[in-house]
């Protein structure tokens, strides 16, 4: 007998589910090994961040307010990887989008005096969208049109933008009141992107917290990404330069103009996370805004094997464990990075079992067939 590896035919409905749930309870399994191995009881740590992360109504707040990014930032990568194209600019865009939607915050007062709410919304998101797509724009054209690898024109500008917005706050946007604190001024509250609980009366017993309308807006960009890959021709199109270029090329499939596009896309939802930290959370652009939700993004796409609504459930899966990961930190003196710990073995479980869609192992018979004449 001998073990073989074959290609399926067609990518298995039942390996698709059960994969990734297997994958996440063996990142577990490992993640609880090395708590034992530390000298910590695995099963008290989960439990731990389980109730930090989604114990009360505040925590499931706390967890919805850091899973918003990470979809906005998911979604932006997911449509960019369906067409092979490797976005690891996520952080970047964010980060320019931040500056698009701050620009109008600060600039817009001096021009339209007690400007309405509803001006500075649509003007900031059109800006931050705008920077983000912008930034994304870039290597797109550079892949497109002189066939530079994408992975290495994305993250080098991750670190070109990270560095801009914070020449910003440190230099000329730097809050003259701010007691040489590493900001901007803070925005008019007209320019606030509300809470929930200050638009819709909920009863007491649902404490939203400081979850706010960008978690409206990461699943309207879920549904028309959905709308655009599963019910459009240009998302018939994504798909088909995803799965085979050559194939796409011979159908007379523009490659350039859907790098463009894709990329315009891509950036420009990265660049509405960054709107949502700064016109909802920190109400400036200030240090902090930029923690990494850009490369925990890729992350959450792949675990969510591309598909935009699983994006929204594992990015609050990520979420929960960052939040769970602080309240290990305050609860059990354990470093918050356990949670990342998690993260990393939760994807090399995923991507690893990626091969079992693709793929079935079968025993065959050692032993040569002799045919009879």
């Amino acid at each position: 007998m001998a073990l073989k590896i074959e290609k399926r035919m067609e990518p298995s409905r039942t390996a698709n589910i059960l994969v990734p749930i297997i994958s996440i309870l063996l990142a577990l399994v490992a993640g609880a090994v090395l708590l034992f191995l530390a000298g910590v009881d695995p099963m008290a740590t989960y439990a731990a961040m389980l109730d930090g992360a989604l114990g009360s109504s505040y925590a499931i707040s706390e967890t919805l307010v850091r899973a918003t990014p990470l979809m906005l930032t998911g979604l932006a990568v997911s449509i960019a990887f369906r067409m092979l194209f490797w976005n690891i600019g996520a952080e970047g865009q964010l980060a320019m989008g931040a500056f698009g939607a701050t620009g109008v915050a600060i600039l817009l007062p001096n021009i339209v005096p007690d400007a309405p709410g509803w001006l500075f919304f649509i003007l900031m998101m059109t800006a931050a969208f705008a920077a983000g797509a912008l930034w994304g724009l870039i290597p797109a054209a550079l892949k497109a049109f002189l066939k530079v690898n994408e992975i290495i024109t994305t993250l080098m500008l991750n670190y070109i933008a990270i560095l801009w917005i914070q020449y910003l706050y440190f230099g000329p946007w730097k809050d003259p009141q701010g007691f040489g604190f590493p900001g901007t001024a803070p925005f008019p509250e007209a320019a606030w992107l509300p809470r929930i609980k200050d638009v819709i009366n909920l009863p007491a017993a649902f404490n939203t917290g400081r979850v706010h309308f960008g978690l409206a807006i990461a699943i309207v960009a879920a549904i028309f990404i959905w709308v655009v890959l599963d019910r459009t021709r240009w998302g018939y199109e994504i798909k088909v330069i995803g799965e085979n270029p050559r194939a796409a090329r011979y159908a007379g499939i523009s490659i350039v103009r859907n790098i463009l596009l894709v990329m315009i896309l891509s950036g420009g939802l990265a660049g509405l996370a960054g709107y949502s930290q700064v016109a909802a959370i920190s109400h400036r652009l200030q240090q902090g805004i930029v923690v990494g939700d850009g490369y925990t993004a890729i992350i959450v796409a792949w675990l969510a094997r591309l598909n935009p609504f699983g994006v929204l459930v594992v990015a609050v899966l990520m979420a929960a464990l960052f939040v769970g990961g602080d309240q290990i930190q305050i609860s059990m003196g354990l470093p918050a990075s356990v949670s990342l710990v998690l993260q990393g073995a939760m994807l090399f479980f995923v991507l690893g079992g990626g091969f079992f869609t693709q793929y079935r192992l079968r025993w065959t018979s050692s032993q040569p067939v002799v045919s009879s004449q």
